[in-house]
């Protein structure tokens, strides 16, 4: 069975990241609002209806600001870690919040969620890996450091979601204030692109196929950049730079020697009036 996978969006304006297989789907982080999130899937030919599950990797403002009225709607649990509930101050039904401790797995369908700790500045940071038989596919963002967890996980994926948040040169000469730079880079903020691509080039199984590069910042950094120093190294890997603006469009995953292609969703071309959301 095979696993599609999407961006939905992806930067310090929110995040939220589709994975799912023909039957069920879940969402990692939901930092658009229900509207929009409900747009852009549409958009792709996804549906609500398939999404079976929010899973929470921390509590900033960005990942967490449309779970409640997604959550409520849909009437979805929420799997979160009791601290990051606790410091989120999220307003969920009690019925719906979930609690999940590091290297948990969990089941949603043929889906197996393992979630891991990881080095940010939160109160307990999870990322996740997901897997559908053996396809797999990782969601790696607001990472601090290359840690040994990130290796073990990242190195099994058929795809990944991997943070390239800035460039080195272009931070070092932005206008942030000293405090926030080192925040960024010192260990608990953000992956830089030579971070992401030290561990792309280092750590990446033959067998991936797919690398959708998140969480861009919008002021130290730059999408082509990115993209052009990946794809000096993809190696047949497919370089997709996730926008903080749009939706990416749904690629299909599978582990090519057992998996048979089924149809992948269809974009369907909505017309919708620009609202700005942040």
């Amino acid at each position: 069975m095979s696993l599609f996978i999407a961006s939905l969006n992806s930067g310090s304006n929110g995040n939220c990241y589709y994975v799912g297989n023909e039957h069920e789907a879940v969402l990692i982080d939901a930092g658009i609002s229900c509207r929009e999130t409900e747009r852009r899937m549409l958009r792709l030919g996804l549906s609500m209806q398939k999404v079976k599950a929010i899973f929470v990797s921390h509590e900033h403002s960005d990942h967490i600001n449309g779970i409640p009225v997604i959550a409520k709607k849909y009437r979805l649990p929420v799997y979160i870690t009791p601290p990051t509930l606790q410091r989120g101050g999220l307003m969920l039904d009690q019925e719906l919040v979930i609690s999940f401790g590091a290297f948990d797995t969990i089941i949603i369908g043929d889906l197996h969620v393992t979630a891991f700790p990881k080095q940010h500045d939160a109160s307990n940071p999870h990322s996740f890996l997901i897997t559908c038989r053996d396809v797999k596919v990782g969601v790696f963002t607001d990472i601090g450091i290359v840690c040994e967890n990130l290796v073990n996980h990242f190195s099994q994926c058929h795809a990944a979601f991997l943070e390239a948040n800035y460039d080195d040169e272009m931070l070092d000469k932005g206008g942030y204030p000293y405090h926030l730079k080192r925040r960024i880079r010192g260990g608990q903020g953000h992956l830089s692109n030579k971070q992401a691509l030290e561990l792309f080039t280092t750590h990446k199984p033959a067998f991936m196929t797919h690398l959708l590069l998140s969480h861009l910042s919008k002021n130290n950094n730059d999408p082509q950049l990115v993209r052009d120093l990946f794809d000096d190294c993809a190696d047949g890997v497919n370089i997709i730079v996730a926008s903080r603006y749009v939706e990416t469009e749904v690629y299909y995953i599978s582990n090519t020697v057992n998996d048979v292609p089924v149809s992948k969703p269809r974009r369907v071309e909505v017309t919708v009036q620009q609202i700005s959301l942040f």
